[in-house]
């Protein structure tokens, strides 16, 4: 007894191997149809290819004669050069064409295209062949003047001569020849295509026979199906119900469909979708952009003209987080990732499919997954910072950072109540941090700079906001507990290269954001006297001299590091930086203001090589760094041959900035303009940037000269130089 499949199967046995014969049929049409196409393009080719042939060899005559009736003109005239080349082209042209339409080569056409040019018949041959002879004894010619046609210094009007003389022999039987030539690829090219014509026509006519034929003896199959259909939609239905994605239809007006999986209710949170505006279903769900670029994306799709796959990699739906705005409570937030597809009735775009998929777990281990390879990477900067610096300089950053950080802690702890003292809180902040980011940049720590940038920015927009409350300052301790943390990262990762060494430093474990009023740093303070013991602890050595070394190699790759940001060229001197003896108490204050000295040298100081270069300078500009025990003192000397100091540049943007008028800021003196430059949020740079810009570098010199009771000292000339000099008393 014969199954229900077998019977399914021998029921459809025919119209299978009827569409299978009728599909054979245009394919071999169209195979045909292909082959024919590329063997009328080759032939069309041939006929171009002859024409370029007949016209280069005109052009070529005609510039002979010009060349002979132009003989005396100057040969470095753009007249004489022009026709030279165009000579020399064309004579390279019709040499190589020649060759491929005798042997069937390839050529390429004028848009890049290559073709295979077809075998000529034998009267074809003949005349080509007949071409070929004139044209080789008109070439060599042609190529004996060329050789020397440009050359003052060589004779070549026998060779033109030779060239014209045998030009007016072989123009006319070349041109015979390659006319007939023409004629005769031109024909045989015609006659190829009346056979195809009537090969195609048989195999429409064939395949439309076939085609009445086919629909004659299974139409009556086909309303079988029509109760198919209706079981098959019945099936569709129930498959609506059960799917686990969202499915719906949109059309033109973005209006989702009647029907529509159940579990899309779910998905969206909403209880009646069919036949809801699909922008009001989104509208307060994702940003009004994200909404606006949806319109204009679905509307793309149904643009025929526009590739569905290429507009797909626009999806701003892809991943997006749909907020919950039903006021359920146990409805969160989640990530839904909408896939649109076009659905076609016949070539027109009837409707788009949308399939939602609630992809939220996904979303959140990527995310996951991805701040434990941020993590990581900043681990693997910092682990490469501590093989390539030397280690004192490691500590000193680790020490610096964990004294910073409890500064500006204790800063954030002091209440202040007036708005003079909340100013004055926001200054000591920024050139803590101003501070700290300068010692990061300087050791490549890119992650420490990106949060102490992030930090300042903050504290920029405090800065400009006017009027300040104790509030303002508090998302300023997440910017220190992560400063914080990475500082305890590098040290953790020192301990791991020291294995040997007893544990020196504990990491923090109470972050400063929840402690912010209440808890101090001592304890991390406490740890810098084991971190500096490291080497101690190893048995190892501490040659002086090579720590002055580093710390000058510091400076110097400090100083290029800004210069290269910059889109500058500086070297850095010093003669006395490796030779002196400074107090353990001013190590640090001139480290510091070292680094700010430097990075305005290069920043504000230095030119641009193009700058210099037109100034008459050398495009490296020089940055001398000295330091001079002076008895009582400690000397720091940072000078650079930059432009120096525009104090006509500071009246006018004192004067923008609305700190002056015009006529107050005209009376100024350069004593009183300096002050201001070393004011607070002031900066002569337009735009803030990693290495400066924010008006806090000179701000925190003058703070440190003022806190070790040092003086400060300015020297500058327009276009020349500029020197700061800081004394520091020893005692």
């Amino acid at each position: 007894m014969a199954t229900p499949h077998n019977i399914d199967n021998k029921r459809y046995q025919g119209l299978i191997i009827s569409i299978a014969l009728f599909l054979s049929l245009i394919g071999a049409l169209l195979a045909f149809t292909f082959y024919t196409s590329s063997l009328l393009e080759r032939n069309t080719a041939l006929i171009d290819q002859t024409n370029k042939v007949a016209n280069n060899a005109q052009a070529v005559i005609k510039d002979l004669f010009d060349l002979d009736a132009s003989y005396g003109e100057d040969t470095n005239s753009p007249h004489i050069q022009r026709v030279l080349n165009r000579l020399e082209q064309n004579t390279a042209s019709i040499t190589s064409s020649i060759a491929a339409i005798e042997q069937g080569g390839t050529i390429t056409d004028t848009e890049g295209r290559s073709y295979t040019l077809p075998k000529i018949d034998s009267d074809a041959q003949a005349n080509i062949t007949a071409a070929n002879e004139q044209w080789k004894a008109l070439e060599p010619k042609i190529q004996a003047y060329l050789e020397n046609a440009d050359n003052v210094m060589v004779p070549s009007a026998d060779d033109l001569t030779q060239a014209v003389e045998q030009a007016k022999t072989s123009s006319l039987l070349m041109n015979d020849s390659l006319d007939s030539l023409t004629n005769e690829v031109f024909n045989s090219a015609e006659s190829e295509a009346s056979t195809i014509r009537l090969i195609q026509a048989i195999g429409v006519f064939a395949i439309f026979a076939y085609f009445l034929i086919f629909v004659f003896f299974f139409v009556r199959r086909l309303r079988e199906t029509d109760a198919e259909a209706l079981a098959a939609r019945r099936e569709t239905q129930e498959i609506m119900e059960t799917v686990n994605t969202g499915l719906f239809l949109l059309d033109k007006d973005l209006r989702i469909g009647q029907q529509h999986s159940r579990a899309l209710n779910d998905i969206i949170g909403a209880d009646r979708l069919a036949g809801e505006n699909f922008t009001n279903v989104l509208r307060g769900r994702i940003s009004d952009k994200d909404l606006k670029t949806t319109q204009q994306f679905i509307e793309q799709l149904y643009n025929p003209r526009v590739k569905e796959k290429l507009v797909d990699s626009l999806n701003p739906l892809h991943k997006v987080m749909l907020h919950n705005t039903s006021g359920n409570k146990g409805l969160n937030d989640r990530f839904l990732d909408f896939k649109f597809s076009r659905v076609y009735d016949d070539k027109n775009i009837a409707r788009i499919l949308v399939n939602v998929n609630d992809v939220s777990d996904a979303v959140y281990l990527e995310q996951r997954l991805e701040k434990e390879r941020t993590e990581n990477d900043m681990q693997i900067e910092m682990l490469t910072t501590i093989l390539n610096v030397n280690p004192k300089i490691i500590n000193e950053f680790i020490a610096n950072t964990q004294t910073h950080i409890e500064k500006m802690n204790n800063i954030l702890k002091n209440p202040g109540s007036s708005q003079y003292e909340l100013e004055g809180k926001l200054k000591a902040i920024y050139r803590e941090m101003h501070s700290l980011k300068g010692e990061a940049s300087a050791l490549k720590l890119h992650s420490f700079t990106k949060i102490a940038s992030d930090a300042e920015d903050k504290l920029h927009a405090l800065q400009n906001q006017g009027q300040l409350s104790g509030n303002d300052f508090l998302p300023l301790a997440v910017h220190l507990d992560d400063l914080l943390s990475l500082s305890n990262t590098i040290a953790t990762l020192g301990e791991r290269i020291n294995r040997s060494a007893p544990p020196s430093v504990k990491p923090a474990t109470a972050p400063i954001s929840d402690s912010f009023a209440k808890t101090s740093i001592t304890e991390n303070h406490k740890s810098n006297h084991a971190i500096n013991n490291i080497n101690a602890d190893h048995g190892q050595s501490i040659d002086l001299d090579n720590d002055a070394d580093d710390q000058l190699s510091f400076y110097k790759e400090f100083a290029k590091d800004i210069a290269a940001r910059q889109g500058k060229q500086v070297q850095l001197k010093s003669d006395t930086l490796t030779q002196a003896d400074i107090p353990d108490h001013l190590v640090k204050p001139i480290k510091e203001i070292s680094i700010q000295l430097l990075r305005n040298a290069v920043v504000h100081g230095i030119e641009a090589p193009s700058v210099r270069h037109s100034t008459g300078k050398d495009a490296v500009g020089t940055i001398d760094v000295e330091v001079k025990d002076g008895g009582s003192d400690v000397l720091l000397m940072v000078q650079d041959d930059g432009q120096g100091i525009d104090y006509d540049g500071i009246r006018t943007k004192l004067s923008k900035e609305g700190r002056f008028s015009t006529e107050e800021a005209n009376q100024l003196s350069q004593n009183d303009l300096l002050k201001q430059l070393f004011s607070s949020g002031f900066s002569t740079k337009e735009h803030a940037d990693e290495d400066g810009g924010r008006g806090v570098g000179l701000d925190i010199i003058k703070a440190k000269v003022k806190e070790y009771n040092g003086k400060l000292n300015v020297n500058s000339e327009l276009g020349q130089m500029t020197r700061f000099v800081i004394t520091l008393p020893k005692a």
